[in-house]
């Protein structure tokens, strides 16, 4: 049989508690040659008196003395010190090793002692104490990974346990977690997860037709629904107003950028690294008059540039608190017109020329029927904006 091999330190410190102290000499003697540092007492009294200020990892201590007997003093070590106790005792009609064990001691000698087998039974107490020491460090390293672990988000957590299955399992798990982290800030104005799953499929065709790399798209696939996750900071009279929004309140929702990068912000995730790059930079424009930071032109990150497109297309066409979805022409025309000034012109250029895979994607996902132009009504807000020329789109 295979033993666990142990590291017990040099030099452990032992007592030896007998009323007799001819018997503590010697024994004194025996562990102190033995590489033991040994400390003595005459009573249980002056026993705890000394673990009170020198704590000891083993106690070899008589059953029968004046005052507290062995046993008492036993009961009182396993109580309130983390302490081995080995019992002795030439009173073996008394006592016996099973009430002994069950008392608390880690093993039981008899008097008169034999050196040798006490220097064997007190290594084999130690070993026993240093496996459970050892044993006990693992677990509580394994116990704080586990509650460092739980203050991550639940979702997240599953997908990075899913890391180590299959490919596909993988992608499930983002997902998963995407879509559940979101739905707290989707849910208060935009029509359910709908919204989600079009950002994800809208964002992930205009970053393959721009010839990003397949690692990049599967990305942008993945972190493109977490854009507006700072939503979840804006409070609902703002969010949910039907009216055109005064500029303080503007200036509000602005911060949806900003507490969304904060939310995301310092992960290992490299998915939520590039989610923290478009939460916070999805309303900045090409021309620099966008928010939070003024970025020009490709000062942007990509990311942020494909998901201002996609959100502000699914914007138009959906319907929201302060407005009925807009035909698919419209909106068009609005992006077509912000190229080079809100957008990138070559995402515009991408964007245009798969119009039709971008239709299909919304007709596929939960989209209501087409609105006719003749139908069409500008909503208040966007009616009052578009009159100075300001068509500022709550995406």
């Amino acid at each position: 049989m295979i033993r666990a091999k142990v590291n017990i330190p040099d030099q452990v410190p032992v007592l030896v508690v007998d009323d007799e102290v001819p018997i503590t000499e010697m024994i004194y003697q025996a562990l102190s040659k033995a590489g033991y540092v040994c400390h003595t007492a005459q009573s249980g009294e002056q026993a705890l008196e000394i673990i009170e200020k020198t704590p000891v990892d083993v106690v070899i201590t008589d059953i029968r003395m004046p005052g507290m007997s062995g046993v008492d003093l036993l009961k009182r070590i396993k109580s309130d010190y983390d302490t081995d106790v080995m019992v002795m005792t030439g009173f073996t009609e008394n006592y016996n090793y099973e009430s002994i064990v069950a008392a608390g001691a880690s093993d039981f000698i008899q008097k008169p002692i034999s050196f040798k087998e006490l220097t064997i039974r007190l290594k084999r107490v130690l070993r026993m104490r240093y496996l459970l020491i050892e044993r006990n460090q693992i677990n509580q390293k394994l116990e704080d990974s586990i509650e460092a672990l739980e203050k991550y988000s639940v979702d997240l957590k599953k997908a990075l346990e899913e890391l180590e299955k299959t490919h596909e399992e993988l992608d499930y798990a983002y997902l998963d977690t995407i879509n559940r982290l979101v739905s707290a800030a989707e849910y208060k104005d935009e029509e359910t997860g709908d919204h989600i799953v079009r950002m994800s499929r809208y964002s992930t065709l205009i970053a393959e037709k721009l010839g990003l790399s397949d690692e990049m798209v599967k990305l942008i696939r993945y972190a493109s629904p977490m854009h507006d996750i700072g939503k979840i900071g804006i409070p609902d009279s703002i969010l949910l107003k039907p009216g055109r929004l005064t500029e303080e309140e503007f200036e509000t929702i602005k911060t949806h950028t900003t507490i969304g990068a904060s939310i995301l912000q310092d992960s290992k995730a490299q998915v939520l690294q590039v989610a923290h790059e478009i939460a916070l930079n999805h309303h900045e424009k090409w021309n620099g008059n966008g928010y939070p930071r003024g970025l020009k032109a490709d000062e942007t990150p990509i990311g942020g540039r494909i998901v201002g497109i996609a959100d502000t297309f699914d914007a138009l066409t959906s319907k929201r608190p302060y407005k009925e979805p807009y035909p698919v022409e419209v909106a068009v025309e609005i992006i077509r017109s912000e190229r080079g000034t809100h957008f990138d012109p070559e995402v515009v250029d991408v964007f245009l020329e798969n119009i039709g895979e971008i239709k299909q994607i919304k007709d596929e996902v939960g989209a209501i029927s087409d609105v006719s132009l003749a139908d069409f009504v500008w909503s208040e807000r966007d009616r009052a904006e578009k009159m100075d020329r300001r068509i500022r789109l709550r995406a």
